[in-house]
């Protein structure tokens, strides 16, 4: 059994027995590789070779070279199940990562707009190309449900009922929720659908909502590169991820009141501990808001 072959078939586990994502898979993977080069490079081992000492050196390294602590915890956490799995399999006698401690990490606040920006990004798309029409429409989406860009580059139009005013939308391990999209992306979608769409496609077909020229559904990569685009015409100067949209959409409804648990079940998290990082960003900006206009602030 060599590296390659063990992280293929650890990965295959992954997702014929907890439906993970093609990315997080992707992600694993890259994780193994990085280590397992090193560990040849450096050791002259192989990965199923590893012991504990050797895992330490590599966590060092790449906290040497710069790498966030948050980057070695999720590498650590992918030695963990990887050797977890190979114990399952006879691959190894023992599991070298049992006794390595994960470095402690802080909560950073995730990076989100203000609703005042959020309008500008809106509005930032050309109207007078279909490709205009059609970002502003994915925009509106995005911000009007909370999706993840994965989830909203692969929707297809018999996903959405306009009739019930939902998107139906499949997330993280096949989970499915149906999400409520408020008027005014409807009526972005109905426009898209009746013009841009028709003259991007022509007389080809397509199963993607959102298509490029090309007659192909779009990427999540693309929507990113195009997310970017509009943000510089927008005059926005933030650092923006895939997820701002997300969290700003999350933000917002927390700091208007809505309940943590709707929130939850809207961005289709499973744990309520993860859609709690959202209370932590209104009082932030709360206690900002204070400090400019307070007298005594």
């Amino acid at each position: 059994m060599n590296d390659g072959q063990g992280i293929a078939l650890f990965t295959e586990m992954l997702w014929m027995e907890r439906g993970l994502s093609k990315n997080t898979l992707a992600s694993y993977r890259s994780d193994l590789r990085h280590v397992a080069r090193w560990l040849e490079a450096e050791k002259q081992a192989s990965l199923l070779e590893a012991h504990k000492e050797y895992l330490l050196a590599y966590l060092a390294h790449i906290a040497l070279r710069g790498q966030s602590a948050r980057t070695s915890a999720r590498r650590l956490s992918a030695l963990r199940q990887f050797f977890q799995y190979a114990l399952r399999e006879n691959w190894v006698a023992e599991d070298p990562t049992l006794e390595i401690q994960a470095p402690r990490l802080g909560r950073p606040l995730p990076k989100t707009l203000t609703e005042t920006e959020v309008k500008a990004l809106l509005e930032a798309p050309d109207l007078d190309s279909p490709e205009g029409f059609r970002d502003r429409s994915m925009l509106e989406l995005l911000y009007a449900t909370g999706l993840r860009v994965t989830e909203l580059v692969n929707i297809r139009p018999d996903q959405v009922s306009f009739s019930q005013g939902l998107v139906r939308v499949t997330g993280k391990g096949g989970k499915e929720r149906l999400v409520p999209m408020g008027d005014e992306a409807q009526h972005w979608i109905q426009r898209f659908l009746q013009g841009g769409r028709k003259e991007l496609l022509g007389e080809r077909l397509c199963d993607a909502l959102f298509p490029t020229r090309r007659g192909s559904g779009m990427t999540r990569q693309a929507f990113w590169y195009r997310i970017r685009k509009h943000a510089m015409t927008a005059g926005i100067q933030k650092h923006l991820s895939p997820h701002t949209l997300r969290h700003a959409f999350a933000t917002h409804l927390v700091n208007h009141g809505a309940d943590l648990r709707v929130v939850q079940l809207l961005l289709g998290h499973s744990d309520l501990s993860t859609t709690q990082i959202y209370t932590h960003v209104a009082r932030e900006r709360l206690k900002q808001l204070h400090a400019v206009h307070h007298p005594r602030g």
